[in-house]
């Protein structure tokens, strides 16, 4: 029966919980919750009323709040729990842990030490943006939280504006206008986004459209809730055929051929394979 205690082998255990409907728990971290010696979370009082609205009893086992301010000072905790042979739980407050949470540093502490360590999956609102985008997911990249400084934003974002793979970023409501902004200037205004508020709860909303049309969307609107944008992959520029030519004559002076087409591709953002075959051809000719 779900939810019911059994016995857990000694380690950590890593809870994917709800973003939004309570309903999203999977059964396996039902079943763990209510057996777990030592139950850890990012957000107690979250956790405590997920486990109330499933009927799981904390009972007289300790739970710890775990989280960025604290670790610190509550890891060692857990560890000494894991090294008495105990089974330990983390839940993030919402999602899956070590995705922008701060269980990566108990995981990496707990792999260190010797112990298991065991993901329990479930719910994650990068995959469950990237779901509902629309947009390319053989390949995509999580950054995280952009920075919240204007000047550390425009940097960042420059960094990530050539990479070719979907991107997922997670934004503040009070912040989101000005990232669409940037984003409309780092990355082009024509790129595809899709801006996804509140997933899985009432209000969920999905925004769907160029840089510039949602930055549009978005200027004049005060918004609430958790948010994830995701951003189409980088696509390569058309090149005109003789400035790859001469690049790579220039390049092929001093570098190898696969070095030189190496060198023009990642310059003019190219596949590196169409690069080596002119500067093949180029050789072949000379």
């Amino acid at each position: 029966m779900t939810g019911q205690a059994q016995t857990l082998a000694p380690g950590l255990y890593f809870l994917a919980t709800p973003i939004g409907a309570a309903r999203d728990v999977t059964l396996r971290a039902l079943d763990i919750l209510a057996s777990a010696d030592v139950i850890a979370a990012e957000d107690t009082r979250t956790l405590r009323h997920l486990m109330d609205i499933h009927g799981i009893a904390l009972g007289d086992r300790p739970l710890l709040s775990y989280h960025d301010h604290n670790g610190e000072r509550v890891r060692p905790r857990i560890l000494a729990a894991l090294a008495e042979g105990k089974s330990v739980a983390y839940a993030s407050e919402a999602g899956t842990p070590l995705v922008a949470d701060p269980g990566y540093q108990l995981g990496r502490a707990a792999i260190a030490a010797g112990h298991l360590v065991i993901a329990a999956p479930g719910p994650s609102a990068a995959l469950a943006a990237l779901t509902v985008s629309g947009l390319p997911s053989d390949r995509f990249m999580f950054a995280g939280f952009p920075p919240s400084g204007a000047g550390q934003r425009r940097q960042w974002l420059a960094e990530l504006a050539a990479v070719p793979a979907t991107l997922i970023l997670y934004e503040s409501p009070k912040r989101i206008r000005e990232l669409l902004a940037d984003l409309a200037v780092s990355f082009g205004a024509e790129r595809q986004a899709a801006v996804c508020r509140e997933l899985t709860k009432r209000f969920e909303e999905v925004t769907r459209g160029s840089l510039a049309e949602l930055a549009a969307a978005f200027a004049d609107r005060s918004v609430k809730g958790e948010i994830a944008v995701v951003i189409d992959r980088a696509r390569a520029r058309a090149a005109d055929p003789a400035e790859i030519e001469r690049a790579l004559r220039e390049a092929l002076e001093c570098h190898s051929t696969k070095d030189a087409a190496a060198v023009v591709a990642e310059a003019l953002g190219l596949p590196r394979r169409q690069v080596y075959q002119i500067a093949l051809k180029l050789g072949d000719d000379d």
